[in-house]
């Protein structure tokens, strides 16, 4: 089965020309688009995509509040959101991530970037490749925590593994990157993940990586 995609993007010439891209992959199939958000939850009610792949900055109804409304509790169906964003950050990333959406990619990445960016969304895991994870929490290292504050109760809920793991989650390594970094299997990674993610009470990935950099579990620029 193909991973059924929605284009929402205020300017037409770049829907087409992300359709152009997606539609020459076999395993992607573009079921609609929408020039705003309010379009967006409209076509999401009746196209049941797989991935949104969302513009921030919209008419109407922008892509935080659409991705809130998407991926809430009152959502419709499975679509995970892919954010798209300008080279110099859209200061509406965090605000976009903190509402549900699975990861953001930069508008100018290379085509097959987007490609796997979509089929990573797609198969559950968030898109943070660390590279423009390290841009963005720079970018917003004024507003995020110290590492003075006392750490979150619920911090403490978690084993000394699964803090590991959180910590790497929030570097934006993969399931695959974490078992290699710590020596053990991908399953068990897995398993860490959804420990993290329950006990935290967080919806995915994102979450829970904009949950250790607002905690001060980790900070930009640590490694």
């Amino acid at each position: 089965m193909a991973i059924r995609v929605l284009l929402v993007d205020d300017q037409p010439l770049l829907r087409t020309g992300f359709r152009m891209i997606l539609e020459a992959e076999q395993d992607l199939a573009v079921v609609g688009e929408a020039g705003d958000g309010l379009q967006a939850l409209d076509q999401v009610r009746a196209l049941q995509p797989d991935v949104v792949l969302m513009d921030i900055r919209m008419p109407r109804m922008d892509g935080v509040e659409a991705t809130r409304q998407i991926t809430g509790p009152e959502r419709d169906g499975p679509a995970k959101v892919l954010v798209l964003t300008t080279f110099d950050l859209d200061e509406y990333v965090v605000e976009a991530l903190k509402a549900g959406a699975s990861g953001f990619l930069l508008k100018d990445a290379p085509a097959n970037e987007l490609v796997q960016a979509i089929r990573v969304v797609a198969a559950g895991e968030a898109m943070l490749a660390p590279s423009i994870t390290r841009r963005l929490l720079d970018k917003y290292a004024t507003h995020l925590p110290s590492g003075d504050e006392p750490v979150p109760d619920t911090l403490h809920t978690l084993t000394e593994r699964e803090v590991e793991v959180l910590k790497l989650v929030a570097r934006g390594l993969s399931n695959a990157e974490i078992a290699a970094d710590l020596f053990v299997s991908e399953t068990t990674v897995k398993t860490h993940v959804g420990h993290v993610l329950t006990k935290l009470g967080l919806r995915d990935r994102v979450q829970a990586a904009v949950y250790a950099y607002e905690s001060g579990l980790v900070r930009p620029g640590a490694q």
